[in-house]
């Protein structure tokens, strides 16, 4: 799938970077590399078991071209892939940690507005 990079100087630089790490598992695939520091390709399916093999591949494969992480493949049998944040990619550690916090908050807020809908007389 062609991607549309903007030029930075003209537009909105949140918007290239969501174009980054945009994508229907790149944020969630981020979320466990931060956490786990390197996850395997079979690691990553068990904490997304609702992502095809196919689009894990697809969105490692995308992250990995804008630099975000890294594959390595060990020579061994059966293939061993790891995958982990370059440096660069490390930059968006904070990023994704506040995104963290504010889903919880999101969700905290909105668990208590569906429990009261819930609860409310009809």
């Amino acid at each position: 799938m062609q991607r549309h990079i903007f030029d930075c100087n003209q537009g909105c630089p949140v918007e290239s970077t969501l174009q980054v790490i945009s994508g229907k598992w790149k944020s969630v695939i981020l979320y466990h590399l931060i956490k786990s520091k390197v996850c395997r390709f079979s690691e990553l399916q068990k904490k997304m078991p609702n992502c095809s093999r196919r689009m894990l591949a697809l969105q490692l494969n995308e992250l990995e071209k804008d630099g975000i992480i890294v594959k390595k493949i060990y020579p061994v049998v059966p293939p061993k892939t790891e995958y982990s944040l370059t440096d660069f990619g490390k930059t968006l550690i904070p990023i994704v940690l506040e995104m963290e916090k504010w889903g919880e908050m999101y969700n905290f807020m909105h668990s208590k507005d569906s429990n009261r809908t819930a609860k409310s007389p009809q």
